[in-house]
């Protein structure tokens, strides 16, 4: 992976359409690789069918054009990426870095976590039963240094702590698709919401597993909603209202800190993102945002 040049991404899931807290989010990420003279990309991490629609595809992509978020190169869609990642899972497998679990989460937490059947050793054969394919992590004090958080420091434990890369029901997992699409598309930084945090040390496994070094990270605090709760579609928050494209960006941005005097007088959208990238300062996002 090259670091010549910034390259960053912002990657929905298309479980329904872009809502506040997302946009803050594709803001962010947005602004940070204007800010230095990067490329900004759009994902769409369409993986699991059983809760995905093509109409919700359709309306991120449209509140995104509606923001004056373009991605600069073609969107990538991850549902079209299934041989490369098969790929890669029979790689690990063969590198014994990836094993078959049949367990079921009744068996593992009856176990505290570990595979009665010694899966990660080889002994398990699953047989006719359904089973997953989860990454073998090591026993690690991950340490890394976060472009808003600081110094980040995480403790992986091999076997509690295996991610699932292929799903029993046959759909690839993030943890797998999302560094596979992030190495291949040299991806050199990542602006993500804090929720994703503790997802970070195990990523950077797969990272090295696969021959790749991690990105830089950023966490942005998530938009929290009147009780409380992460603002996301599961919480049913509403849709963006793409009529009111400038009235939200100007909401996003004040949520993330940033200095609104420069953009008065902004005539229109393009005018505004321009604005804002060229006063864009991260340190001003609060750490805690409702």
């Amino acid at each position: 992976m090259t670091e010549s040049r910034y390259r960053g991404r912002f990657a929905p899931s298309p479980t329904g359409p872009l809502h506040f807290g997302s946009l803050v989010t594709a803001v962010a990420s947005f602004l940070e690789a204007r800010s230095r003279g990067g490329t900004w990309l759009v994902r769409i991490e369409d993986l699991d069918p059983l809760r995905e629609s093509p109409e919700a595809t359709q309306q991120i992509l449209a509140s995104l054009e509606a923001h004056g978020l373009h991605s600069d190169e073609p969107v990538r869609f991850q549902s079209e990426r299934h041989p490369h990642y098969q790929k890669l899972v029979d790689q690990l497998l063969a590198q014994r870095l990836a094993y078959r679990c049949a367990c079921s989460r009744k068996q593992l937490r009856e176990h505290g976590g570990r595979h009665p059947e010694r899966c990660r050793e080889g002994h398990a054969d699953p047989g006719e039963r359904p089973f997953a394919v989860r990454f073998a992590l090591h026993d690690e004090h991950s340490e890394w240094h976060d472009q808003l958080l600081g110094p980040q420091t995480q403790q992986v434990q091999a076997e509690l702590d295996d991610p699932v890369i292929l799903r029993k029901e046959g759909f690839y997992a993030y943890q797998l698709a999302v560094v596979a699409d992030d190495i291949d598309q040299g991806i050199t930084h990542v602006v993500r919401g804090s929720d994703l945090l503790d997802m970070t040390a195990q990523q950077q496994q797969i990272y090295h597993a696969l021959g790749a070094r991690p990105p830089h990270w950023m966490h942005i605090p998530v938009i929290l909603n009147a009780e409380g709760q992460k603002l996301s579609k599961q919480n049913h928050a509403p849709a963006l209202n793409d009529r009111i494209a400038k009235q939200n960006l100007e909401q996003a941005l004040a949520a993330l800190g940033q200095d609104l005097s420069s953009l008065s007088g902004a005539a229109d959208i393009d005018t505004l993102l321009d604005r804002a990238a060229a006063n864009w300062a991260p340190e001003r996002i609060h750490l805690t945002v409702r």
